[in-house]
C-alpha cells in the first residue's frame, strides 16, 4: 500500500504528538531516526502513522508500509533521516574453540542464530593470509549459507575425496546438548531429502555438475561443520571470521514470516513462494507489462523456479539441468517470425551436394513436445511404461546389429530397399530400383505403435486399419517390412521395471512479447494456447502439416504448459498487440516502485536507502511531465548496475540517454532534463573540471 498523501504541517504536528504522548515500545525504530534541528529523534514509520492520523481521521498504523518508504517519503518532504548505528559482533571460529564479541552468545544454543544477519566472513590463515569468498554469478552475498559455503571453497577438494560413508557421517549442527546431532554431506538435493525432508539446507557446486549438499538453516547452524573442517582438513592456527549483526525488527518478523509459511508449504506441497506463481496456474498466460527496469524478465525466471521446485525456492539458478528442460526463454524482435517459433523450412545440404530444404520445429513447437511427453506419459499405467520401454529396447537392439546402408530388405510386393540411417523419431530409406520415388522417410513411432498393440499384422491393410486410415499409404509397405524384420528376430523382449512418470509443469518465457509480430509468429497457435482449449480439445493442423511423415498428426498444447510475457508499454518499435491474442493472456501490470527487493542484492543497506531515495525522487519529477506518465518511470532494475557503477555514472550512461529519448521533440527539453538530473541529485561538472589522474601521462 502506497503512504497516504498529507501536507507537510501534519508531520510537524506529529512530531508534537509524538513529543506529548511518547513512541510505544512496538513502534520504537531499528533502522532509521528522523532527526530534527534540535537533535530529537523519531521513529520515522511511527511519525508517517501518526501523520495519516491527524490529517485523515485514520488509526494510528504502521502496517501496509516499510520503513524504507517512510524514509523516502520523509526526504521528500525536506527531513533529515540518518541510518542508526547497530553494534557488529566478530565471531572467530578455530579447530580449538568458538568465541564471539557478542558475550551472549553460547555454542550450547545455536537456534539463536535466527536473531542475527551476517555481514561478511574470510577465512585467515595462520600465516595470516586472508581468503575471501568467491561468489557465483547472482548469488547472494550475505545469507545463513555464507559461513558453510567459504569453508566448502577452501576445502573442496579434501572434502570431495571422502569416502562415501564418512561424508555421511560428517558432523553438521546440534542446536542445544539435549538435540541430535544433525549430519551428513550429500552429493544431491534428493539423497539429502532421503535422511532429513525439510527446505532448510544448502547446495554448493564444484566439478562437472556434482555438488555438495547440507543441512543449513540459521547463521549459526553450521559452525560445528565449519569447526569440523577446521579440525580434519586446517592447520594449527587456522580461522574462519564472521561478523554480523542483529535483526531488526521488521527482519526478525520477516524471518518468522517465511519460516512459518515455508514450514507449511513442505507438508501441504501444495503453495508457493510468489504470488504471481498461484496466478500463472490459474490463468496458464501471463504477461507482464509495466516501466522499464521493474525486473519483468527477472520476475518471469522467479516464477519458473519456484514453480518447478514446488515452492522449495524461486532464484533459477538453483534449478538442476533437468528441472531447466522444464523452462525456456526466448526474446522476440520484429523480424522474429512462425519458422522460427513454430515450424518452417530450412536450407540443408543433400547427399550429393546439393541444396535443399527440409522442416524443422521452432523453438516452441520443440517445448511443447517434451511437455507433451510427460503430460501424456504420466496418463500411463506402470505396466504401459514398462512394455514401452521394453520394445524400445527391442527396436534399439534391431538397429544396432543391421548395417546402415548396407543390408537390404522387401516390401511385401518384392521391392527392394536399405535403411540409411535412423533418428528417435524417423527411419531414413532408400529405394534403388524405384525411378520415382528412391528415398522415403518413416514414421519411427508408427512402428513402434504397431509392436506395442499387440496385433498380428499379416497383410497391408491390417495397418490402414489400425491407423483408422481409408487408404494406404506408400510408406505402409515399408513400415510392414521392417516390422515383420523385427517379428522375424529371434529372442524376446526383456523384462524390466518402471515407476509412472510425475506430471511436471513447463513454462514458456517470451521475453519482449510485444517487439515482435504477434499474429504472424503465432499464426493458428493462437486457438491452441487458449486456456480453455489447452489439450486434445485444442487440436490444430500447423501451416507445414502436409510436409509431416504423418499429414493428419495433430498439434495441441498440454495442460502442463504455462506461458509467460513481458512487455514495455512505451517501446516505439513494438507491434500492437491485437485483441485475438490479448483476451487469451492475463495482463498484470507492475509499476516502478514496486519490486523495490531486489536492491536487496545491493547489500549495502545506506546504498540501497540513497538509490530508493533518488529513484522516487526522479520518478516523482517524470510524472510531473505533461506528455509522460508513469510507464515512463525507471524501475528499480537500472540501479542494480550501482554493484559497479556510481551515482554519477549511471545517470551519465544510461539514465539520461534514456530520458533524453523520452522527451525528445518536447517544449525546454534542455529544462526539463535540467528538472530530472536536480530530483535525481545530479551535478554537472563545473566547465574546465578534468579528471587529474588522466593528466601529465606522457
Amino acid at each position: 500500500m502506497a503512504i497516504p498523501k498529507f501536507k507537510k504541517e501534519y508531520i510537524i504536528d506529529a512530531l508534537k504528538y509524538i513529543d506529548e504522548n511518547g513512541v510505544p515500545f512496538h513502534n520504537q525504530s531499528t533502522k532509521y531516526e528522523l532527526v530534527t534541528e534540535d537533535g530529537k529523534r523519531y521513529p520515522p514509520k511511527y511519525v508517517v502513522a501518526v501523520a495519516d492520523h491527524l490529517a485523515n481521521g485514520t488509526d494510528i498504523s504502521t502496517e501496509g508500509f516499510n520503513a524504507v518508504e517512510a524514509k523516502s517519503y520523509l526526504e521528500g518532504q525536506d527531513f533529515t533521516i540518518e541510518t542508526k548505528q547497530q553494534e557488529k559482533f566478530e565471531l572467530s571460529v578455530t579447530a580449538e574453540s568458538v568465541e564471539s564479541t557478542d558475550e551472549r552468545f553460547t555454542m550450547d544454543n545455536l537456534s539463536l542464530g535466527d536473531n542475527y544477519k551476517p555481514l561478511d566472513v574470510y577465512f585467515k590463515k595462520a600465516t595470516g593470509e586472508v581468503v575471501k569468498r568467491s561468489y557465483s554469478k547472482g548469488e547472494r552475498r550475505n545469507s545463513n549459507q555464507t559461513m558453510p559455503r567459504i569453508a566448502f571453497q577452501v576445502f573442496e577438494k579434501k572434502i570431495s575425496a571422502m569416502p562415501v560413508e564418512k561424508k555421511e557421517s560428517f558432523p553438521i549442527c546440534k542446536y542445544n546438548p539435549r538435540s541430535d546431532m544433525i549430519c551428513g554431506i550429500y552429493p544431491s538435493v534428493d539423497e539429502f531429502k532421503k535422511h532429513r525432508n525439510t527446505i532448510e539446507y544448502l547446495t554448493y557446486g564444484y566439478d562437472n555438475g556434482r555438488q555438495f549438499v547440507i543441512y543449513c538453516w540459521n547463521v549459526f547452524s553450521t559452525i560445528i561443520f565449519v569447526q569440523e573442517c577446521l579440525k580434519r582438513f586446517g592447520k594449527p592456527g587456522d580461522q574462519f571470521i564472521l561478523t554480523y549483526r542483529e535483526k531488526d525488527e521488521k527482519e526478525t518478523e520477516a524471518a518468522e514470516t517465511e519460516a512459518a509459511a515455508q514450514e507449511e508449504l513442505v507438508q501441504q506441497f501444495k503453495g508457493y513462494r510468489n504470488p504471481f506463481s498461484s496466478m500463472l496456474i490459474a490463468s496458464k498466460n501471463l504477461i507482464f507489462r509495466g516501466a522499464p527496469g521493474t525486473g519483468k524478465s527477472y520476475l518471469a525466471k522467479e516464477i519458473a523456479a519456484d514453480i518447478i521446485s514446488n515452492g522449495y525456492f524461486d532464484d533459477y539458478t538453483l534449478l538442476t539441468d533437468e528441472q531447466k528442460k522444464q523452462v525456456e526463454f526466448v526474446q522476440f524482435h520484429p523480424s522474429y517470425d512462425y519458422s522460427d517459433f513454430v515450424e518452417g523450412l530450412r536450407p540443408k545440404v543433400n547427399d550429393d551436394g546439393t541444396m535443399g530444404f527440409e522442416l524443422q520445429d521452432g523453438i516452441f513447437k520443440k517445448f511443447v513436445a517434451r511437455a507433451r511427453k510427460n503430460y501424456e506419459d504420466s496418463q500411463k499405467s506402470k505396466e504401459t511404461i514398462e512394455k514401452e520401454i521394453s520394445m524400445q529396447e527391442t527396436m534399439t537392439d534391431f538397429f544396432s546389429n543391421i548395417e546402415l546402408g548396407v543390408d537390404t530388405f522387401k516390401t511385401i510386393n518384392g521391392n527392394e530397399f536399405i535403411v540409411t540411417s535412423v533418428d528417435d523419431h524417423h527411419i531414413n530409406i532408400s529405394i534403388p530400383r524405384n525411378a520415382t520415388v528412391n528415398k522415403l522417410t518413416l514414421n519411427l513411432d508408427d512402428i513402434r505403435k504397431m509392436l506395442e498393440s499387440g496385433q498380428k499384422f499379416d497383410k497391408i491393410k491390417d495397418i490402414t486399419t489400425f491407423f483408422g486410415k481409408t487408404f494406404a499409404t506408400q510408406a505402409y509397405s515399408y513400415d510392414f517390412a521392417i516390422y515383420k524384420a523385427i517379428k522375424a528376430k529371434k529372442g524376446s523382449a526383456s523384462k524390466v521395471k518402471a515407476k509412472q512418470e510425475e506430471l511436471k509443469k513447463y513454462i514458456f518465457i517470451i521475453d519482449e512479447i510485444n517487439r515482435g509480430e504477434i499474429s504472424k509468429i503465432f499464426g493458428e497457435l493462437f486457438f491452441a494456447i487458449d486456456p480453455g482449449y489447452r489439450g486434445r480439445a485444442g487440436e490444430i493442423s500447423t501451416q507445414y502439416s502436409n510436409l509431416h511423415s504423418d499429414p493428419d498428426d495433430k498439434f495441441y498444447i498440454p495442460d502442463n504448459v504455462y506461458i509467460i510475457g513481458t512487455m514495455n508499454d512505451i517501446d516505439r518499435s513494438v507491434d500492437s498487440f491485437d485483441f485475438a491474442m490479448r483476451r487469451r493472456f492475463r495482463f498484470v501490470e507492475l509499476r516502478a516502485d514496486e519490486r523495490l527487493e531486489m536492491l536487496a542484492s545491493l547489500e549495502n543497506e545506506d546504498l540501497e536507502a540513497e538509490a530508493i531515495r533518488r529513484m522516487s525522487a526522479l520518478n516523482k519529477e517524470i510524472a510531473a511531465v505533461e506528455d509522460l506518465n508513469e510507464n515512463y518511470q525507471i524501475g528499480a532494475s537500472y540501479f542494480l548496475k550501482l554493484k559497479t557503477l556510481d551515482f554519477d555514472q549511471l545517470w551519465t550512461d544510461y539514465l539520461q540517454p534514456l530520458l533524453q529519448e523520452y522527451i525528445q521533440g518536447m517544449y525546454d527539453e534542455e529544462g526539463i532534463m535540467n528538472r530530472f538530473a536536480k530530483a535525481y541529485g545530479y551535478q554537472k561538472p563545473a566547465e574546465g573540471d578534468v579528471n587529474e589522474t588522466t593528466q601529465d601521462q606522457g
